[in-house]
């Protein structure tokens, strides 16, 4: 008989296996000696044993599910519990037994770590969907609709839920890009309308401006340039191919009247300047008949210089005040020499001021009297009173002499 701390052969070749519950038989062996056998079992625990360790450090180092893991240990412990080898059973149990423990930890951390990102997700994604719903309000049309791409691509990202929880969500997230999708198309089919209808306003506003371009009725095609362009802004955009087409006819229209009256007005305003250069030296040569000498020949000859005058076309409006107004200083001028002439000249008026001088120069005598008698009588009261009253009468009697004068006497 043979044996070893773990096993023993007895002299039929049985083999024995020493455990906690005692000996187990391991099997027969016949071929050889007992040293074979129990050699030979020995290497089958050692094999054993190695196995357990590659468990080992799969479910350590590893993503070996739990199940594969809870089919090799058991598996293993098949081999362990049906004795067939030789060497310490009962230590092999324990390692199968702390893999066990180590496999169900691994399990609850892996479903702890699953809940975990579960729950991640359904807020991750509860998040996505609030954001749509209010994306789904926007009139941002480019960056909302941009956005709402970028949330789809995040939302595949994300793991997906149970399904009742991640069948919900989306129906919402879907439901928010639809009603921002509608919106969109609902605005931009107006848009397309709106647009549409400003388009059929600014070709007939381009068909009126093309037909105005060869007016030459200057002020009244100006204005209504000015009108068509308030009309033209008060229209709004057109399609984009369509408004930078009108416009250009609209401009080009405009440009052909504008550089027509620009022409025109460039002509007047150099034949305006030299009429206002012949203007100047008319009123050099009237402002000469200043002051009258000779009021006949001032007269015909300020005729003669108007006759001129009249007879030369219109000066730059600017100009106009300036030069005219020294003409009219000097018609004022001749008009003052006339009135003065015939006060000069006129019978009737001269009796009168030769009347109303006697009369004046009468009362101013009477009064002088009148002041003398009040004072000899010692009324210096009324003396003072007539004495402001000849101040007056002496006023007036100092006026009518000097026109008496014009009169010559």
């Amino acid at each position: 008989m043979s044996s070893d701390p773990w096993g023993r052969v007895d002299e039929t070749g049985t083999v024995y296996v020493r455990t906690a519950d005692g000996e187990q038989v391991v099997g027969s062996w016949q071929a050889g000696s007992p040293e074979e056998a129990l050699a030979y079992f020995e290497r089958k625990y050692e094999g054993m044993v190695v196995e357990i360790g590659l468990l080992e450090r799969r479910v350590k180092t590893t993503d070996l599910s739990a199940k594969d893991a809870t089919t090799a240990i058991e598996h293993l412990r098949q081999q362990v519990d049906e004795h067939h080898a030789v060497g310490d059973l009962d230590a092999l149990r324990k390692r199968l037994d702390a893999l066990v423990a180590a496999v169900d930890s691994r399990r609850e951390e892996r479903k702890a770590q699953k809940a975990k990102q579960t729950d991640e997700a359904k807020q991750a994604k509860e998040e996505l969907v609030t954001e749509a719903e209010e994306l789904a309000q926007s009139e941002q049309w480019r960056s909302a609709g941009e956005r709402l791409r970028a949330l789809v691509d995040t939302w595949k990202g994300l793991p997906r839920l149970d399904r009742k929880s991640d069948d919900e969500l989306w129906h919402r997230f879907s439901h928010a890009r639809s009603v921002f999708s509608k919106r969109r198309k609902a605005h931009f089919a107006s848009l397309d309308a709106q647009r549409e209808e400003a388009r059929k306003v600014k070709e007939k506003l381009v068909v009126e401006a093309e037909s105005l371009s060869r007016s030459t009725d200057w002020g009244a095609t100006a204005a209504r340039y000015r009108d068509l362009m308030t009309e033209w802004k008060a229209a709004g955009r057109a399609q984009r191919e369509a408004e930078d087409e009108l416009w250009e006819r609209f401009r080009g229209a405009q440009d052909v009247f504008f550089a027509a009256r620009g022409e025109v007005f460039a002509e007047r305003d150099a034949e305006q300047g030299e009429n206002l250069k012949l203007k100047e030296e008319l009123a050099v040569e009237a402002e000469k008949l200043v002051p009258v000498q000779d009021l006949k020949a001032a007269r015909a000859a300020f005729r003669s210089i108007n006759e001129r005058w009249e007879a030369i076309g219109h000066v730059p409006r600017d100009a106009r005040p300036k030069v005219e107004g020294r003409m009219h200083a000097v018609e004022r001028a001749l008009q003052e020499a006339e009135e003065a002439e015939w006060r000069r000249t006129n019978p009737e008026a001269r009796a009168r001021a030769a009347g109303l001088t006697g009369q004046l120069q009468a009362a101013v005598d009477k009064l002088r009297t009148q002041i003398d008698a009040a004072r000899a009588s010692g009324n210096n009261a009324r003396a003072d009173k007539l004495a402001k009253e000849l101040e007056g009468r002496q006023a007036l009697l100092d006026q009518a002499l000097k026109g008496l004068e014009e009169f010559g006497g």
